[in-house]
């Protein structure tokens, strides 16, 4: 009796230490930002990979986890990594944009980053968030429900596939951009679009590789769809089937049935696929969209294919979905506008109503003097810039975050203002020349904590009118209203939605129109606001919030390892 008594501890024990162990490998990840050569459009390159996979390899976390992620920078170039959309709660520290709560991991250097999860639920993503890096450095988030929560607020999926959306230059991401700020003018645009990193049999050279869907007839597949392009908003559809929307940005929504999605640079959509038709190839598709084809954009078409398993006889070819044309604003915000959040009993809406901080801001592409003995491509000879509420945003030298935690002066100035500083008819046709000049600084907003926030985004014609997708670092927000045109203070509100407004981390703002969001400064810390377009954002298209300690909520001190200026 008791030898079995000691084989029993015995094995307590190793079981024990196996799940100790286990649960240590599943908190910890490292990322090796590394050179890796890749063969796409018949023509062989080396990209910026971590890990030598493109896209990134997957995080797979649980709802509340926190995780570790240990980025050692192997490549040319500096490189910080962004985990887009998680609030990181009072941790800003591993937030990751360069220059905002960070100095850049520099080549051979290493930085151990601190993931904490709380809220989020569904498909993130993270990516590189310096220069142009992030063309090549991206990967799903998934995050799963709580191990003995509710679940799933839907029929779980037979299986769950990340679609990540993307784009593909032949030439370096980094000498695309060099070349773009050296002549002032638009960056080229890209030569194919991706799907799983893959362009798709309509590209040359591409058939082969073409990313393939195999499903069962009968089964519902979850697609975790992440636009990671740099530049553009998509349309995506799969021919013949329509797609069920159950998530966004890591929250989760009511039902939504199209046979189209329009996705923005930056957000995610959870979609089921329900594989209910006759056994065939069908394709997957994405191409832009686009309010102002006049500005270049790639009108070229990825294609990935779903096949059912099963013995039939192939169509000569997929059959194609029917996407919107490229500048079908009707379609693209017919389905944004029809996206609600779930609103339920374990899904609660809490939109703030009693606002305390109001900010407008303009979003503008702008034109800047061309200065020294250069020639430039932008408008007239000007240099391309961008801009919120006429500032065109200058990062500093040490980051903004260590500035502000240590008191140092001089870094930043914090006076982004509430209001337009110039008012003007902001989309009319002909605008004067003197208003496409913006001023360069570095200005935040302070926002007191427990604060009731809403801002207002007004596209511009100034240049040129374009979407933009704004996205929020440490939040996310509701979002309440938008219109084409100019915001009316008296009118618009008043059709705002404030019981079921979708709740995201990103939002596209119409060209010419207008979009209003809201959120509670609960987090503090230092959060970075920039149009996800990467050449909106390398033109200066961003502001920073500084959101200050609250009773019970503090900002944290920073971690001994971080990446020195």
């Amino acid at each position: 009796m008791l030898f079995s008594k000691k084989t029993l501890v015995f094995k307590i024990f190793w079981v024990l230490l196996f799940f100790s162990v286990h649960c240590l490998a599943a908190t910890h990840h490292h990322f090796e930002v590394v050179e890796a050569p890749y063969t796409r459009l018949c023509s062989k390159k080396k990209i910026l990979t971590v890990n030598g996979q493109f896209p990134g390899p997957a995080l797979h976390v649980h709802h509340g986890d926190t995780i570790y992620v240990t980025v050692h920078n192997k490549g040319r170039y500096n490189i910080t990594i962004h985990w887009h959309g998680v609030k990181l709660t009072g941790y800003p520290w591993s937030d990751g944009p360069e220059y905002i709560t960070q100095c850049p991991i520099q080549p051979g250097g290493k930085f151990r980053q601190k993931i904490i999860f709380s809220t989020e639920e569904g498909t993130m993503w993270w990516h590189a968030h310096s220069d142009w890096s992030r063309a090549t450095v991206h990967g799903p988030i998934i995050v799963y429900p709580k191990i003995n929560g509710a679940g799933y607020p839907f029929s779980k999926p037979h299986v769950e596939v990340p679609i990540v959306l993307g784009q593909w230059w032949k030439k370096d991401v980094m000498d695309v951009l060099q070349e773009a700020i050296i002549s002032g003018g638009d960056p080229k645009i890209s030569d194919a679009l991706t799907i799983n990193g893959q362009p798709g049999d309509l590209y040359p050279c591409s058939k082969s590789e073409t990313f393939k869907l195999n499903v069962d007839q009968g089964k519902s597949y979850l697609l975790r769809i992440v636009n990671a392009a740099l530049n553009n908003i998509l349309f995506f559809s799969i021919a013949n089937h329509n797609l069920t929307v159950i998530g966004i940005d890591g929250s989760y929504t009511k039902p939504l049935t199209s046979d189209y999605i329009t996705i923005a640079a930056g957000q995610t959509i959870d979609a089921v696929l329900h594989a209910n038709q006759d056994l065939n190839h069908y394709y997957m598709a994405s191409r832009v969209f686009t309010s102002n084809p006049s500005v270049s954009f790639d009108n070229t078409t990825s294609t990935a294919i779903v096949q059912y398993n099963g013995n039939y006889t192939i169509s000569s070819s997929p059959s194609s979905p029917q996407l919107p044309y490229y500048n079908d604003t009707d379609a693209a915000y017919s389905f944004l506008s029809s996206l609600r959040s779930l609103a339920d009993e374990e899904h609660p809406v809490r939109v703030p109503i009693n606002i305390t901080n109001r900010i407008v801001s303009t979003l503008s592409i702008n034109a800047l003097p061309c200065l020294g003995n250069r020639s430039c491509e932008g408008p007239n000879g000007t240099i391309l810039a961008a801009s919120m509420n006429n500032i065109t945003f200058v990062n500093p030298s040490i980051d903004i975050l260590e500035a502000y935690y240590n008191h140092i002066h001089g870094v930043f100035g914090a006076d982004f203002p509430s209001f337009p500083p110039l008012v003007f008819n902001f989309t009319a046709e002909y605008l004067p020349l003197i208003l496409e000049v913006s001023k360069r600084g570095t200005e935040v907003r302070m926002l007191p904590f427990n604060s009731a926030v809403e801002v207002i985004f007004q596209g511009t014609n100034v240049v040129a009118n374009i979407d933009h997708p704004m996205h929020l670092h440490g939040y996310s927000f509701y979002i309440v209203g938008w219109g084409h045109g100019n915001f009316d203070k008296d009118k618009d509100p008043k059709k705002y939605n404030l019981i079921d407004p979708p709740f995201r981390n990103t939002v596209t703002v119409p060209g010419n129109g207008w979009t209003t969001i809201r959120f509670e400064a609960t987090n503090p810390g230092v959060w970075f606001m920039h149009c996800h377009f990467d050449r909106h954002l390398v033109w200066g298209m961003e502001t920073v919030f500084i959101v200050q300690d609250g009773a019970g909520a503090r900002l944290s001190p920073p971690p001994p390892d971080m990446p020195p200026c």
